[in-house]
């Protein structure tokens, strides 16, 4: 075999070796295939709004019924804490995210009608870093959630539907702002929704 041969074969063993590693990092695939998930919410009843955010542990008193007086509920009841629309960050996202806290004081994240990219390595964080990144969407903006406090929550179980989340128990939520779809392969976020606020 001619040396000029033997140099491109080389040449296209290495360039192929790139080729497969690059394919296996990165997944491109996985941006053509949806997985859906269709989880169906707690069947604890919601008996009120938290005032105090997502760090509220408060048990706030049943809602009264329309004719003023107060109904007690016969099964397991829950508190909404915080409600957020999702954003677009390094992909484009919507769907809704809701924190609870039921009863016995253990907290979930339902995520409602979520549509997403998929991708290699999608977790669920909740964060104390802003929704909408930190400089309007500029270069860089969308790595930041692994910069300061945050809570994971588990792999992104499907990019399309509603999902739920438990929250680990000792798990101090009082000063987090963000839920985060969060690459953990390449440190970006694909979508951010704002649960800094009470539940609305």
């Amino acid at each position: 075999m001619s040396r000029k041969r033997t140099v491109w074969w080389t040449l296209g063993g290495v360039a192929l070796v790139v080729l497969v590693a690059g394919m296996l990092l990165f997944q491109p695939w996985l941006l053509f295939i949806d997985e859906t998930v269709e989880e169906a919410d707690d069947a604890a009843e919601v008996v009120s709004t938290a005032t105090g955010g997502i760090g509220d542990t408060s048990i706030p008193s049943p809602a009264p019924s329309a004719d003023g007086s107060e109904e007690t509920p016969t099964g397991p009841t829950r508190v909404e804490l915080a409600r957020g629309k999702f954003i677009d960050a390094e992909h484009g996202t919507s769907g809704t995210a809701v924190v609870y806290r039921r009863d016995d004081g253990s907290r979930y994240l339902r995520l409602e009608d979520l549509d997403t990219s998929n991708g290699p390595d999608l977790h669920v964080w909740i964060t104390d870093q802003p929704s909408g990144g930190d400089c309007n969407g500029c270069f860089g903006s969308w790595g930041i959630y692994d910069d300061g406090d945050y809570v994971r929550l588990g792999e992104l179980k499907g990019n399309q539907g509603s999902q739920n989340y438990e929250i680990p128990k000792g798990a101090d939520l009082a000063g987090l702002t963000s839920v985060v779809i969060w690459c953990d392969q390449f440190n970006v976020a694909f979508g951010t929704a704002d649960v800094s606020g009470m539940a609305a």
